[in-house]
């Protein structure tokens, strides 16, 4: 029974460590990265669908994007779902291929997207929380149903307590690395 809970418990703190990498990979740094426009959906034919259902996305070097669209007739789409997304991008076409220049970030900006990161390490070291008090809870309820002794139950919270540490350390570690890469120019 406590294997299950910690199985569980391990699983939903990992799960939202990975949900802040998603999130944070949408932040955009001064880099190009194929998964800032994971989020862009583009009109394939009446039904908005995935950017990347409709175009391979590469690197072409570190400050631009190329985006190739696998139907001649989608660069227009491609283009324009890109031109009004929320990230402030200038895309430019030349035939089938789409360039996507990142502009440099202001050292205003930079500060303003940290606190928008951290803001959201934080909230996942809340979810790790949050968690970590259900699981005790659950413990708590196998105890007073007399499923497990006392002994157990502490060993346990000793359990649910290093997950948490560990996963509150990987959220840290993530902060830092897209902290660091927001403030590299």
């Amino acid at each position: 029974m406590i294997d299950d809970i910690k199985s569980d418990t391990a699983a939903r703190m990992g799960k939202s460590v990975e949900s802040l990498v998603h999130e944070l990979a949408k932040v955009r740094t001064g880099r190009a990265h194929p998964s800032l426009l994971d989020h862009i959906r583009v009109d394939y034919y009446g039904s908005e669908v995935p950017i990347s259902q409709v175009a391979n996305i590469n690197v072409e070097d570190a400050r631009t994007l190329t985006v190739v669209p696998w139907e001649k007739n989608m660069v227009a789409a491609v283009e324009k779902a890109i031109m009004v997304s929320d990230l402030g991008l200038n895309p430019m076409s030349a035939g089938t291929v789409i360039r996507v220049p990142m502009p440099a970030l202001t050292e205003e900006r930079r500060r303003d997207l940290i606190r928008v990161v951290r803001h959201e390490a934080e909230g996942a070291k809340v979810a790790i929380r949050n968690i970590r008090r259900d699981a005790n809870h659950d413990l708590k309820d196998l105890m007073k149903e007399k499923l497990i002794s006392e002994d157990d139950e502490r060993r346990g919270e000793e359990i649910i307590q290093n997950l948490t540490d560990r996963h509150v350390k990987q959220v840290d570690e993530v902060l830092g690395e897209k902290e660091k890469d927001l403030m590299e120019i």
